[in-house]
C-alpha cells in the first residue's frame, strides 16, 4: 500500500550563527493533531524548513543529508515504532525500561544529526536521561514557542557540530599515536651483544610530523663475532618510500644473519627492491661494512652511497676510499658491488650517514651545499672538542641545521661505531683480576675519541 508523502512546509527563518537555511525533521504522532510547530522568527534572513513524520518508518525515508536537526516526541505510540523496536526496548533481549526506545533508534540511524527530545513538563527525569543517552537538548510541550525552538535548534546544531569535530579530533590523535607507536617499532634495535664496539645513532625524517622516512640503518653481530653495519636511503620522502626502507632493512638483517655478505647480499637486496618498489624509477643507495671480530679491519661495500668517515687515534677524520663502489640498487640489472678491505687500527670512530647530512645549505646566501668536505671539517672540530657517541651526532646534526638556516628538508640518518682499545684492555685486566690467580698487566692511556 503506498504511503502518503508527509507534509513539508517552510517556516520563517530561524536565527542561526552561520546564516544558512536549516531543515528540521519533526517526528510526532499526536492523534488529535493538537501539536504544531510554532512560528519561527529570525533577523538573519535564514529559513527553517520543516518536515513532519508520523512514525519512525516515515522518518527514515525523510532523513536525508540536508536534515540538520530532529525534533522527536518521546511519547510516540507503540504503533509508530518500526518492526524490531518496542516501547520498552529493541527486541534483542536488552529491553529499554527508560522508555527511550524511539530516541535510541533515531540515534542509531542518524548518528550525525542533531536531536532535540520533546516531552511533557512533568517528565523532567526522562528528559534529562534523553540528553545522557545522546540528545543535544530537550524541550517541554507546554513551554514551546517560536523563540525557544529557534534558539534550541541553533544550539543543538552547533553543539552536534562541536561534538563531531571533537570526536574527529580525538580519533585523529589516537590514530597519530598508533602511527607513532608503529613507526617507533619499525626503527631498528642494534644486535651487538658481546661486542666491544660502542654504538650510537641519530635519525630525523624530513617529512613533517613523521617519525620514519626513507632513510634506514641497522647493526647486527653474527655468531662468529663479526659486526655488520648498514645505512641506506630510498629516493623520495613519502610513506611509500619509508615502508620500502623498512622492508630493505629487515631483508638486510635476515640475509646478514643467514650468512650473506658483500656482493651476494647486495644482489639479493636489489631483487627485493625490484619486487617491492612502486615504479621502476625507485632506487636506493646503500653502504655496508663488516668489521672483523678483532675490530681492526673491515670490508666495505658502497652502492651509490656517500663514503663513511673514519677517525683514528691521533689523526684527523677523513673519508674511506669509495672509488670502487657500485651503482645504487635498482638502477642497473646484474650490477656488481666489489668489497674493499679497509684497515681500521686499534682505536677508531666510524661514522656512516645519508646525504641529508651533507646537502644542507651553507653560506650567507645559502647558495652552496655543505658537501662531504664541509662535513669532515665540521666533525673534526667536534672531535677536537672531545665529543663522541650520541653527543657527537647530536651536535653535528644541530650544526648542519643551523648552517642551513632552518629545518632540513631531507631525511637524515647517522650511525656511529667506536672502538677504544685502551678501554678494552682495561676491561680485560679487570676481568683477569677478578679470576683467581690472575696477574694484572701495565695500563694504557685512553685515546681522545
Amino acid at each position: 500500500m503506498p504511503v502518503p508523502v508527509p507534509q513539508q512546509r517552510a517556516v520563517p527563518a530561524a536565527e542561526t550563527t552561520h546564516g544558512a537555511d536549516l531543515t528540521l525533521l519533526v517526528i510526532e504522532d499526536d492523534p488529535a493533531g493538537n501539536f504544531a510547530v510554532p512560528e519561527l522568527s529570525s533577523t538573519t534572513g535564514a529559513r527553517v524548513r520543516v518536515r513532519t513524520a508520523r512514525n519512525l518508518t516515515e522518518a527514515g525515508r525523510l532523513l536525508t543529508d540536508d536534515v540538520d536537526c530532529i525534533l522527536l516526541d518521546l511519547d510516540l505510540e507503540a504503533a509508530a515504532l518500526p518492526a524490531g523496536v518496542r516501547a520498552d526496548g529493541p527486541n534483542d533481549g536488552t529491553g529499554s525500561p527508560d522508555g527511550l526506545a524511539a530516541l535510541k533508534h533515531i540515534l542509531r540511524i542518524a548518528p550525525r544529526h542533531a536531536v532535540l527530545a520533546l516531552t511533557a513538563e512533568d517528565d523532567a527525569e526522562r528528559a534529562a536521561e534523553a540528553v545522557r543517552v545522546g540528545a543535544q537538548d530537550y524541550l517541554f510541550r507546554g513551554e514551546l514557542d517560536g523563540r525557544l525552538l529557534s534558539r534550541a535548534i541553533r544550539y543543538a546544531v552547533e553543539r552536534k557540530r562541536a561534538d563531531i569535530a571533537q570526536h574527529q579530533l580525538t580519533e585523529s590523535r589516537l590514530r597519530a599515536q598508533e602511527n607513532a607507536r608503529l613507526e617507533r617499532g619499525l626503527l631498528p634495535t642494534p644486535l651487538l651483544d658481546g661486542s666491544d664496539l660502542a654504538f650510537a645513532a641519530h635519525y630525523r625524517p624530513g617529512r613533517s610530523r613523521a617519525l620514519l622516512g626513507g632513510d634506514f640503518y641497522d647493526t647486527v653481530r653474527t655468531p662468529d663475532g663479526t659486526v655488520h653495519a648498514m645505512i641506506g636511503d630510498v629516493c623520495g620522502h613519502g610513506p611509500d618510500e619509508a615502508a620500502l626502507g623498512v622492508e630493505l632493512r629487515i631483508a638486510w638483517r635476515a640475509l646478514t644473519l643467514a650468512g650473506l655478505c658483500g656482493d651476494d647480499l647486495l644482489s639479493t637486496l636489489q631483487q627485493v627492491l625490484e619486487h617491492e618498489r612502486q615504479s621502476e624509477e625507485i632506487f636506493a643507495t646503500l653502504c655496508t661494512v663488516d668489521i672483523a671480530p678483532d675490530g681492526r679491519r673491515a670490508g666495505l661495500c658502497i652502492a651509490g652511497h656517500p663514503a663513511p668517515l673514519i677517525a683514528r687515534q691521533g689523526r684527523a677524520a677523513h673519508l674511506l676510499p669509495y672509488e670502487d663502489g657500485g651503482p645504487a640498487l635498482g638502477l642497473l640489472p646484474h650490477a656488481r658491488w666489489p668489497r674493499r678491505q679497509v684497515e681500521l687500527g686499534g682505536s677508531w670512530s666510524l661514522m656512516m650517514y645519508t646525504d641529508g647530512l651533507i646537502e644542507g645549505r651553507v653560506g650567507p646566501e645559502r647558495t652552496q651545499r655543505l658537501g662531504q668536505d664541509g662535513m669532515v671539517a665540521m666533525v673534526n672540530g667536534r672531535l677536537d672538542q672531545g665529543l663522541g657517541g650520541e653527543a657527537l651526532l647530536e651536535s653535528a646534526v644541530t650544526q648542519v641545521q643551523e648552517l642551513n638556516g632552518g629545518e632540513l628538508t631531507d631525511d637524515v640518518a647517522v650511525l656511529l661505531l667506536e672502538r677504544d682499545e685502551a678501554r678494552i684492555r682495561r676491561r680485560g685486566r679487570s676481568a683477569s683480576r677478578s679470576r683467581p690467580g690472575a696477574v694484572s698487566s701495565a695500563g694504557a692511556q685512553r685515546p681522545p675519541l
